[in-house]
């Protein structure tokens, strides 16, 4: 049975201070990211702001994950451990940053270009971003979760992408991950109903090829089984009584 937690004014002033954290990680690690950095670099960093606002990294820890953030380079697509990879001049870099403040999260991913990357690249981000807010447009009282999702998958398909299966959005609150589900598939009209004071995480996940993945060795990263590109891009937002509000911004 779904479970799906309408949050009070006071939560959500708390998931906002959250979000507000997670965006100042995402502010300094657009001006952080150029080559030669490691993934544990950009782990540290994000952790100390975190830290610094009186907050906690979310996914340290979370189901045994060794990070404070998931840094995902190229064809992983998701949930990258951090470790002593340096990122190089064309690479892109998805960094998934959580932050736990007060008992409240905020969650928000974000692809990041080193130097100068392919106009191929280029694309899939753009795309990627853009059918995140494809999704927003959707997220209003009395619309469904289907509706944000078939505006997802209909945008990414439309540019000739695709997005990998069983990876979902998720509502957020005083866990990580809560219900309900939010894919980047499915059905306009589908799904629970939006109401005020539901927050949810929307994550497109997008591949320029394939939509098929592997799990790494060790039981964590996610790769595109073409080894072709993907992007992530999320915010955690509220339902407002006329649309939405985005969490994790400044």
């Amino acid at each position: 049975e779904m479970m799906i937690i309408r949050k009070t004014p006071r939560e959500i002033a708390l998931l906002k201070e959250a979000g507000r954290i997670v965006a100042l990680v995402h502010q300094e690690l657009k001006k952080s990211i150029v080559s030669g950095i490691t993934t544990k670099e950009i782990d540290k960093l994000s952790e100390k702001i975190i830290r610094q606002y009186g907050a906690t990294p979310s996914f340290k820890g979370y189901q045994g994950f060794p990070g404070a953030v998931c840094v995902s380079i190229n064809d992983m697509v998701i949930h990258g451990i951090p470790g002593h990879q340096k990122l190089k001049n064309g690479d892109i870099v998805s960094v998934d940053v959580g932050a736990c403040y007060q008992g409240y999260h905020g969650d928000s991913a974000w692809t990041y270009a080193v130097g100068e990357v392919s106009d191929e690249a280029k694309r899939l981000m753009k795309v990627t971003e853009e059918a995140l807010y494809e999704g927003l447009k959707q997220a209003k009282p009395g619309n469904h979760v289907g509706d944000i999702s078939a505006a997802i998958e209909n945008y990414v398909r439309k540019n000739g992408y695709t997005s990998p299966e069983g990876y979902t959005g998720h509502g957020v609150g005083t866990s990580i991950h809560e219900d309900p589900m939010v894919p980047n598939y499915g059905k306009y009209g589908h799904g629970p109903l939006l109401k005020p004071g539901m927050v949810i995480a929307v994550e497109p996940m997008v591949h320029a090829g394939k939509k098929e993945v592997k799990v790494l060795k060790d039981g964590w990263g996610v790769v595109t089984a073409d080894h072709s590109l993907a992007a992530h891009y999320e915010h955690t937002i509220v339902i407002t009584e006329d649309g939405y509000e985005i969490l994790t911004k400044l």
